[in-house]
């Protein structure tokens, strides 16, 4: 998996290219925990576009970036969710966690 992140007025995107698997933990950290305390950031978008699996751990992943962005009292978004990622989120009920377009 790839992650690249744009920031643009106040939000941070963090486009994500592959598969988003226990592999990907590594370069997932390394893309959001800057934005933990990036004071110009007061929201991050997670653009799943470009993602057509992901796991329990990835799953995990996003709970982590909740928490950590959450304490930092930034938002937290999915975005471009489809397919196979979108019943995975739906059968853990991440929409009542994150707000998933």
């Amino acid at each position: 998996m790839q992650a690249s992140i744009l920031k643009d007025s106040g939000k941070a995107t963090i486009k994500l290219v592959g598969r988003f698997d226990f592999n990907t933990h590594r370069e997932f950290r390394g893309a959001y925990e800057p934005l933990v305390g990036d004071a110009s950031v007061r929201s991050v978008i997670v653009d799943f576009s470009g993602v057509d699996y992901l796991d329990s751990s990835a799953l995990g992943m996003l709970l982590m970036l909740r928490d950590k962005l959450g304490g930092a009292n930034k938002e937290v978004s999915l975005l471009g969710v489809r397919g196979n990622v979108k019943q995975v989120l739906d059968i853990a009920n991440f929409g009542k966690l994150f707000q998933i377009s």
